[in-house]
């Protein structure tokens, strides 16, 4: 019997992206490749690179790089996929020689017989990049039909067969959509990953099923604008609504989170089933952005200080415990001292949960690379440094508020001599939010679901004592089950 072919794959970016690795590792299991380490013997090493911001794209091609430098020894080809290789393409090759293909997205049905024509010396032609928004219909209700010609990385789940689950935690990304309508002038992402195309409800609850039959407790529900989510399916932009209660009934799954709420697009019907459904986290991932009107509207967004208050003030009143988080740039071309000031108004006002602060960088293909007024790089790092102790200070606030009150603890890491147990409750999302820390000798294992009392604070990260476990849901929440009509 041949000795099967090994691929090592290395992740960088977004939970989009590791939904897609996850895909890619799924078509080539099914094709008889064996999933490896880079340094246990990979015959190809594939890179799912990252192209959103300039650190980023350097990260990126560090890491193919690294990895190019560790194939020197071992013989591996190194192949460059993702939305680094998707955005660039050619011009990547051309630029980095040490990676023996970049491949886009429309090879990733067939990637298996690819890379075997890269084993085989016979690597095929590195991708010609497109604007991606061109390969589907304007209208959203006629993108259905023509994107089963058109490949969306994350969308082509079989059970067992397109997703191959690369971690073993309890908590589990789940793609809603891909790509994005929105027009920011400082967003390049539509470009590469094309127009909004949701995934359908059946799909995603199946997919959700398979995973809780995996061990995966938590559902993170990820795409580039959730809040669109089912625009473009019969039922329209109601889908979302009532997605989500169907997910809680999903056997093994007892919380559902969303990411990525555009405020613009939070009616309050949307509100109100993520703040007040059984199942869901009352967790509003909301993209302000900034809080002064007149910098919004040269980003092409919507809102402003006043608007954002109130959205967070009516979350408040149906889930005061609500964790509400947010990403904002800082030094936007024009970007005044008054409207600086507004941003700093509106977070001292806000009492969010967690802050992403990011200085702008222009962004080749972007509206606002042309934009006059550039705020000097010198403002932007003081600025940035302003913002950032205000938000730290800010956040243990909020942090300290929750003292008292109990919190149900999704456990991530177990304790042991040299780890503290830790896990993360309804108001802290994966990776970019707080934690919850265990007092030592909890006795707790990593899945376990605890309701806690929070004594302490470390910084953003609460201190919880465990008062007693969650028992794993068996049974559906309702009577509806997973089945049945989806939007």
């Amino acid at each position: 019997m041949s000795t099967p072919r090994r691929a090592a794959l290395l992740t960088l970016g977004c939970a989009r992206n590791e939904v897609d690795s996850e895909e890619i590792a799924g078509r080539l299991t099914d094709s008889g490749w064996e999933l490896v380490d880079a340094d246990d013997g990979a015959d190809v090493i594939l890179v799912n690179t990252c192209g959103f911001v300039e650190q980023a794209k350097k990260d990126s091609i560090d890491t193919l790089l690294a990895a190019s430098d560790s194939a020197q020894e071992s013989g591996a080809k190194v192949v460059a996929v993702g939305c680094l290789a998707e955005r660039y393409g050619k011009e990547l090759a051309d630029q980095l020689p040490e990676a023996d293909a970049v491949l886009g997205f429309d090879a990733y049905p067939d990637l298996a017989e690819r890379l075997g024509d890269v084993l085989g010396g016979h690597a095929p032609a590195a991708h010609v990049p497109v604007d991606r928004r061109t390969l589907l219909p304007i209208s959203p209700v006629e993108r259905p039909a023509a994107s089963a010609d058109v490949a969306v990385p994350g969308h082509a789940w079989v059970p067992n067969l397109a997703r191959t689950r690369l971690t073993e935690g309890p908590v589990a990304n789940l793609k809603l959509a891909s790509g994005c309508d929105r027009r920011c002038t400082f967003c390049a992402i539509p470009s590469f990953r094309g127009s909004f195309v949701s995934r359908p409800a059946d799909d995603v609850v199946a997919e959700a099923a398979w995973l809780g039959m995996e061990g995966v407790r938590e559902l993170y529900l990820v795409s580039e604008n959730s809040t669109s989510y089912g625009k473009d399916l019969p039922g329209g932009t109601r889908a979302l609504v009532r997605l989500l209660p169907r997910l809680t009934q999903v056997p093994g799954i007892d919380r559902v989170r969303v990411s990525y709420l555009q405020p613009a697009e939070m009616r309050p019907d949307l509100i109100e089933v993520i703040a007040s459904t059984p199942g869901v986290a009352p967790y509003f991932d909301l993209s302000f952005q900034h809080a002064a009107p007149t910098l919004l509207r040269r980003m092409r967004r919507f809102g402003s200080r006043a608007d954002f208050l109130d959205l967070c003030a009516r979350i408040r009143a149906l889930a005061p415990e609500a964790g509400i988080r947010s990403n904002f740039i800082v030094g936007f071309p024009g970007e005044t001292d008054e409207e600086f000031a507004e941003l700093e108004a509106f977070l001292s006002e806000a009492r969010l949960d967690a802050v992403g602060l990011f200085g702008y960088s222009d962004e080749d293909g972007t509206e606002a690379l042309s934009l006059p007024d550039k705020v000097p790089a010198e403002v932007i790092t003081e600025r940035l440094a302003r913002l950032s102790s205000l938000v730290e200070e800010l956040m243990s606030q909020r942090a300290e508020e929750r003292i008292g009150t109990e919190v149900e603890v999704l456990v991530e890491v177990a304790e042991d001599e040299d780890f503290e147990c830790t896990g993360r409750a309804a108001h802290q999302a994966p990776d970019v939010d707080g934690e919850c820390v265990f007092e030592r000798g909890s006795g707790l294992a990593v899945g376990d679901l605890v309701k806690a009392v929070v004594v302490g604070t470390e910084g953003a990260d609460l201190v919880v004592s465990a008062r007693e476990q969650v028992p794993r849901s068996t049974l559906a929440r309702a009577t509806a089950g997973v089945s049945g009509s989806g939007g």
